[in-house]
């Protein structure tokens, strides 16, 4: 039974409180390229190019994966129900994957003073980090800054939330206040690692080593912050369906394609103040299930 723990990914549901096991799609195969020495031999093959997960890419927009779309559905978590189509409909794997929801499945606070989750997904959150400190995952020793490139301002300290995006997730992400984008993001090309917690473990700074994308945004009341969007192995593409100007809470910025992926939210540390909930589940290392929309922040006052 301990075994069996160790391995588990545990995760606090916040709408339950209940604290659950994750149902990760391809574990086996994930475990034994991240817990096997054969399987770590492989990495340059599999996860130094975008190669391989170009061609899951092309595979997953054509007409032959639609056959996996129901695999996926059926796991628990997915909740296809909330799909705008049925799953009939479906033209891909893809096309499932990257779904729009029904009106009405992701509400939000409109008040202007809370933050809302960009996406679904699994989240930690930091405060007090400056830009030389190690970015927050055990293990790491790359820092903030060399995360952002250098675009982060010196002599500040930032609150940070890591929101994990699972397959089983709706996988398009949002603004999560009111902001103007000024300029089109960043794109930094790099490997191509799961983000899932397995990797994490044997490879902590694989947020600095996977391609990403950077987009610096400004809030009237959150002040300026860095949205990135972290690919991973069988991301066929970070997609961004927003451009430069000014956008509404919760208006769609992008999406991704097949595959885990990750979004991460740094922000000036004396703008924002994290959920409570939130800092006591990370304190203890556990991920918060949460849903595009809900709070996760408040201005700090």
């Amino acid at each position: 039974m301990k075994k069996e723990t160790e391995k588990s990914i545990l995760l606090r549901n916040r709408i339950s409180g209940e604290i659950q096991k994750e149902t990760v799609f391809g574990d086996k195969v994930l475990r034994f390229f991240y817990e096997t020495l054969l399987g770590r031999g492989f990495w340059g093959l599999f996860f130094n190019s975008s190669c391989l997960s170009r061609l899951f890419g092309m595979y997953y927009d054509s007409g032959f994966s639609r056959k996996s779309i129901a695999s996926l559905a059926a796991i628990d978590g997915c909740n296809a129900e909330e799909a705008a189509l049925p799953l009939n409909e479906y033209t891909s794997f893809n096309a499932f994957f990257t779904r729009k929801l029904k009106e009405g499945s992701r509400p939000f606070d409109a008040d202007k003073e809370i933050l809302s989750s960009p996406s679904d997904g699994r989240i930690f959150v930091y405060e007090n980090l400056r830009g030389n400190d190690p970015i927050p995952v055990k293990g790491a020793e790359k820092t903030l800054q060399e995360l952002c490139c250098g675009l982060l301002p010196e002599n500040k300290s930032f609150a940070v939330a890591v929101v994990r995006l699972a397959p089983v997730d709706y996988h398009r992400y949002h603004f999560p206040c009111a902001c103007e984008q000024k300029s089109a993001p960043v794109v930094i090309r790099g490997k191509y690692h799961s983000v899932n917690p397995v990797a994490l473990k044997r490879r902590p700074d694989l947020f600095v080593e996977n391609t990403r994308q950077i987009t610096i945004l400004e809030s009237a009341e959150f002040g300026r912050f860095y949205f990135l969007e972290v690919g991973a192995f069988g991301v066929g593409s970070i997609v961004q369906s927003s451009e430069p100007g000014r956008h509404e809470k919760l208006s769609e910025k992008g999406y991704f394609k097949f595959g885990g992926s990750t979004v991460i939210l740094i922000f000036e540390d004396e703008k924002l103040q994290w959920d409570a909930d939130l800092t006591e589940s990370t304190v203890k290392g556990i991920e918060s299930l949460v849903q595009c929309g809900m709070s996760i922040g408040k201005i700090k006052k």
